[in-house]
């Protein structure tokens, strides 16, 4: 069961965002150096897309396997990456423990970049994911922050709810622990507001991609004047136990 939104097999709101993202290298290098320290080992991405963020780790050749529920990010992934093992793996589907058997205690690190949000029942992907990790293994999570700026971007691309740092972490199971949890780019709060909320677009405009990416040095220096204490997006690490 596919409990992930009103599931659509082709999510082309989705993946029209994907591809204006992808335009905006910088940024999305920032995103990955913001996890890249605790995803070490044999690692799984979680919801990789199109892989705007999965290339890094695959050019500096760390041993990562993909994964998506849609066919049509898998192919694209599988032509893309064709050197890395792409899976489709419903974390919270039926059964879970048997249909992933030969995955489970496998993995080193476990990483899922806005993918959480779109799941009803977030409490169960991570219980799942963490099934998948070895003892003292990461899992690292990112999601849009602060619900008070869920506007009808988040309405288009299916998102259930936004978090803060204690709702976050109140949905990890007791068996993994907190490693750290801090906010990240400070600056995108006020163009998720101005173009979601102000101009009410169900779809990032890649030139505004291509602007904000131009701009990330300034936006990576804003996030040290905040001291990370708020930004669009909320990372929790944890290890299993």
């Amino acid at each position: 069961m596919k409990d992930i939104g009103e599931f659509k097999e082709f999510d082309l709101e989705g993946e029209e965002n994907l591809r204006a993202i992808a335009a905006a290298d910088q940024f999305n290098h920032w995103m990955y150096s913001q996890i890249q320290p605790y995803c070490k080992g044999k690692i799984l991405e979680i919801g990789s897309g199109i892989g705007n963020i999965s290339r890094f780790f695959v050019e500096n050749k760390q041993d990562i396997d993909l994964s998506d529920i849609r066919n049509q990010y898998r192919s694209y992934l599988r032509k893309k990456f064709s050197s890395r093992q792409c899976i489709d793996i419903d974390i919270v589907g039926e059964n879970f423990d048997i249909v992933h058997a030969e995955k489970i205690g496998t993995y080193d690190a476990i990483f899922a970049l806005n993918v959480v949000e779109h799941i009803k029942d977030d409490r169960m992907a991570l219980l799942n994911m963490v099934k998948l990790l070895k003892p003292g293994g990461n899992i690292v999570i990112l999601v849009p922050a602060y619900q008070y700026l869920y506007n009808g971007f988040d309405r288009a691309l299916e998102h259930f709810r936004r978090y803060t740092k204690y709702t976050l972490m109140a949905i990890f199971p007791n068996n993994a622990q907190l490693v750290k949890t801090w906010h990240f780019n400070f600056a995108g709060i006020f163009g998720w507001f101005l173009v979601g909320t102000i101009f009410r677009k169900k779809v990032i405009p890649e030139s505004n991609m291509r602007v904000y990416n131009v701009l990330t040095p300034l936006f990576k220096l804003a996030d040290k004047v905040v001291c990370n204490s708020m930004g669009l997006s909320v990372i929790a690490v944890y290890q299993k136990k």
